[in-house]
């Protein structure tokens, strides 16, 4: 692993006691992405409950090695959630959001820790045999940290509320770009 890589452990998003501090993180101006900029604190508990109560799409907490939260990460069945019909799913599909908070103090090589870190943890299950992401096509800072861990960019897809570009990352693909740094 790289120097930058970093201890983190994973809980679940609890949806009363962690939604002002995942409302600090959504509706920050970073977040745009995100689509919360204008939630209330009521939407963001109410959109993590959901998510609790439901059994394809799961958030967590990435935790740093303090204990403290660091970064919000959701997994969701693309079968049944975000890409449903939109895209060719395959048995062991996983789909992937990550959120690292706005700082004032930027740690470099951090949001490139998050997101190895979170790949990693999903295909800590066996069953996980691709990892699916639909991120904003304009978010260019996501698609390179995306490349860097194995993703492969596949094509531009029109969700209702975004144009997304769908790519795809494999186990191996992942054990490679994480092997050559």
């Amino acid at each position: 692993m790289s120097t930058t890589t970093r201890a983190f452990t994973f809980r679940p998003v609890d949806p009363l006691q962690d939604a002002e501090l995942l409302h600090r993180w959504v509706t920050h101006p970073k977040a745009a992405y995100w689509m919360m900029q204008d939630a209330r604190l009521e939407d963001v508990e109410r959109a993590y409950l959901e998510i609790a109560a439901d059994e394809h799409h799961h958030a967590l907490l990435g935790l740093g090695e303090d204990g403290r939260p660091a970064f919000l990460m959701e997994y969701y069945d693309p079968v049944h959630r975000e890409l449903a019909g939109l895209y060719e799913p395959e048995p062991g599909d996983v789909g992937m959001h990550f959120l690292t908070p706005a700082t004032d103090t930027p740690v470099h090589g951090f949001t490139k820790a998050v997101i190895t870190a979170v790949v990693a943890h999903l295909f800590e299950d066996p069953a996980a045999r691709r990892i699916v992401v639909e991120p904003d096509v304009g978010n260019k800072a996501v698609h390179a940290l995306n490349e860097a861990v194995g993703f492969v960019p596949v094509r531009e897809i029109q969700k209702p509320e975004k144009k997304a570009l769908l790519s795809y990352c494999t186990r191996e693909r992942f054990e490679r770009a994480v092997a050559a740094v």
